[in-house]
């Protein structure tokens, strides 16, 4: 099972001194805060993509490219990439080139988005957001794995005879994961074509990603894909802790009630009695975690947000260095422990050549 954190790109005031910091030094800090993902011993690092205040992040290639060249072994991921207000095309351009740079280290979760005005600055109706996320995927499956594309749909200009470069690295495309809060059209999407399903999992009570999730995996079955129990969940969550739990709660309460999403809403008891919000010990975190497969069911990806809100950079480190020697060890164990051996890992560039090597051989072997 893979580890990791991801980031909306907020910019926000730290409510405890009131200092906001500067873009320059948002961006600086990401990549620090990306870089000690890797030297604590977690997975993954996803950014997400905003095109707005108060979010650096309207570029995250560009971003992720400059982490790859400082890191080994972490898997860089988008959360989200916005498939409604993006280009296929050049999604299809910009993640090849990042795979390449990257040796393979690149998946991407696509998403809708969550910031209503984005699709009038770049040309698009919110009200074809579905119908847009549906058509513009069909498109960028294609790109990838055809090499002269004929192509015409509703929301874009026709291809004729076009070939997207740089070609996948080794012919096989990067990982693909839809990522949804509420739509179940998404979840229909990321079954139909085999990909991954990655749920928010972040303002919902269990209920409702539960819902989502085994709509995924019943219709990724119906697909002939595998067994319902082995399609690919992710699943984002939110932590802040400390060894002491009343202390984490003291610390991340000024945050929690001044911050931009639920900030001045429920309570910080409230919120984390009825979302997968833990703050807490260590302890309380690996708990609250493992539950979270009594009702999703065995999954591949964890991914935790710890620098929203304002966070200081160094308490989003000294968050990291208690996650990664105090939680993400014993997860893997206890995780480890329960998946049994049918459901398949986390998919990785490594294991998508394998799975591609192997098809090829069964096409020959037909045809012989």
């Amino acid at each position: 099972m893979q580890f990791g954190i991801f980031s909306v790109s907020d910019i926000t005031t730290d409510p405890t001194t009131g200092r906001t910091p500067t873009e320059a030094q948002r961006i600086k800090d990401i990549v620090t805060i990306a870089k000690h993902a890797e030297e604590v011993g977690l997975d993954v690092f996803a950014l997400g993509e905003h095109h707005n205040e108060p979010f650096f992040s309207s570029s995250p290639t560009t971003t992720l490219a400059y982490i790859a060249a400082q890191t080994s072994t972490l898997q860089l991921s988008t959360a989200t990439t916005l498939i409604t207000t993006n280009d296929p095309v050049k999604i299809a351009e910009d993640f090849a080139m990042l795979q390449h740079l990257a040796d393979g280290r690149v998946d991407l979760t696509l998403g809708r988005g969550n910031t209503g005005p984005v699709y009038p600055w770049f040309g698009k109706d919110i009200r074809a957001g579905i119908p847009l996320a549906i058509e513009n995927y069909a498109l960028l499956n294609k790109l990838w794995r055809e090499h002269t594309v004929d192509w015409q749909g509703k929301y874009r200009t026709p291809l004729q005879g076009f070939t997207s470069t740089p070609r996948p690295l080794d012919e096989v495309p990067p990982f693909v994961w839809h990522g949804s809060i509420r739509s179940p059209e998404i979840a229909e999407q990321a079954a139909y074509y085999g990909d991954g399903f990655f749920a928010n999992h972040i303002f919902w009570p269990a209920s409702h990603t539960q819902q989502m999730v085994q709509l995924y995996r019943q219709r990724f079955e119906h697909y002939g894909h595998g067994t319902a129990d082995q399609a690919i969940v992710g699943l984002g969550g939110q932590v802040f802790l400390n060894k002491n739990s009343q202390q984490a709660v003291k610390q991340f309460r000024p945050y929690f009630d001044n911050a931009p999403v639920y900030g001045h809403g429920p309570s910080l008891e409230d919120f984390t009695s009825q979302t997968p919000l833990t703050v807490g010990s260590p302890q309380q975190v690996i708990d609250k975690t493992l539950g979270f497969r009594e009702y999703v069911g065995d999954y591949q990806r964890q991914l935790f947000l710890l620098d929203h809100a304002g966070l200081p950079t160094k308490m989003v480190l000294e968050q990291l260095d208690l996650l990664g020697s105090e939680v993400v060890p014993v997860l893997r164990k206890e995780f480890a422990a329960l998946k049994p051996a049918h459901v398949p890992d986390a998919p990785t560039h490594a294991s998508l050549i394998a799975a591609k090597a192997a098809k090829d051989a069964k096409k020959e072997e037909v045809k012989a």
